[in-house]
């Protein structure tokens, strides 16, 4: 077998196409095809990574050697074991920018891409995954413009970690940041710790309102909110708040310093 027929039979068996082997090694997918035919050969980077992912020797690819050698066929009668996960992909025919509309795909490796996208590690418009990136993105570590996630990174981010913009989670920080901890500019929750606001059972900042404890360095008030205490709470967000975050302000009084 030449080296080109190792390569496609290598390929075969490990259930990869060649844009997928491609994607891996980081070439064009007619640079696989020319290896394969035996138009050009890898380079030996090239070669030593192949090598790695089908598990087989420079020997084997190189020399007329039939079969790649086996450790375990070598110590044992019994046959090799093989693992093979399973994997799944669709893409729609259809594209914008290079993009397939939609794309699936799950297994080992992969990545979903294109303008909706689901696998284990998605990347597009809209991306649902395990990793997800996109400008709306879902998934256990998410990052996008809108990031919704067990740890979400976004202009907007909600999650058990949330980090963004305005965050939202268990644990979050953000310009405006609201959760059971909540670290940022302007901060709601149970232990709120914010530069300019902070509100909740333990408050710290500039203006802090707390329900048990409270530490502001310009105002502060443990208990209830009389209406007196709202329009100074006011007063003094407008006179430490800098023009540039005059939109936080402004969504704090509307949602928690209302008259």
């Amino acid at each position: 077998m030449t080296l080109g027929d190792k390569l496609a039979k290598l390929r075969r068996e490990h259930h990869l196409t060649q844009e997928q082997l491609a994607e891996r090694l980081g070439v064009s997918r007619q640079a696989v095809s020319k290896w394969e035919s035996g138009a050009a050969y890898p380079e030996t980077e090239k070669l030593l990574r192949l090598g790695a992912l089908y598990g087989c020797s420079m020997d084997y690819l190189l020399t007329d050697q039939a079969e790649p050698p086996s450790q375990a066929a070598a110590e044992s009668d019994e046959p090799p074991v093989r693992l093979h996960f399973p994997t799944f992909e669709r893409r729609s025919r259809r594209s914008v920018g290079g993009l397939p509309l939609w794309h699936v795909n799950f297994g080992p490796g992969r990545t979903a891409v294109g303008i909706v996208a689901v696998g284990f590690v998605a990347r597009g418009v809209v991306s649902v995954g395990l990793v997800s990136l996109g400008v709306i993105s879902f998934g256990l570590l998410s990052l996008g413009a809108l990031a919704l996630g067990v740890i979400a990174l976004g202009l907007i981010s909600a999650g058990s970690i949330a980090c963004g913009i305005l965050a939202l989670g268990a644990i979050s920080v953000g310009v405006v940041s609201i959760g059971a901890l909540a670290l940022g500019r302007f901060s709601v929750g149970a232990m709120a710790v914010g530069r300019y606001f902070a509100m909740g059972d333990n408050a710290r900042a500039a203006v802090a309102l707390g329900k048990t404890e409270a530490a502001g360095r310009v105002f502060q008030k443990i208990g209830p909110l009389t209406g007196a205490d709202r329009a100074e709470a006011r007063h003094m967000l407008d006179a430490v708040t800098p023009p540039v975050l005059s939109w936080a302000k402004a969504l704090i009084q509307r949602l928690f310093l209302r008259s």
